[in-house]
């Protein structure tokens, strides 16, 4: 099981700069809203893109999708663990409690 980040921890991460953010809803949904520099990756697309996206495996890594009920941020999490990506977690509450708390957004 993935380990969870909170919305405070993630907020720190991004601002101090030491995390990349995935966004694991993808496609309108992505282009639509997503966290500030969050990087649009799908399951069906980890094989071929984590490599030249994520080259430093040991690198902090978190996922997020809609909200806890979404499956897509812990599928992707998983993905990456089993390629040996070593400090990925999930922020399971998603891109709704984040804006819902009023925190800043980007769209593509």
């Amino acid at each position: 099981m993935t380990a969870l980040v909170s919305r405070d921890e993630l907020k720190t991460a991004i601002d101090a700069g030491t995390v990349t953010v995935l966004d694991t809803l993808g496609g309108e949904y992505y282009a639509k809203q997503h966290l500030p520099g969050a990087i649009e990756l799908v399951l069906a697309d980890v094989e071929a893109q984590a490599p030249a996206l994520l080259p430093d495996r040991d690198a902090a890594i978190v996922t997020y999708c809609s909200n806890p009920a979404c499956p897509n941020s812990g599928q992707v999490a998983d993905r990456l663990t089993a390629l040996g990506y070593t400090n990925v977690r999930k922020y399971r509450e998603g891109i709704q409690d984040w804006a819902e708390a009023g925190l800043p957004t980007e769209s593509a």
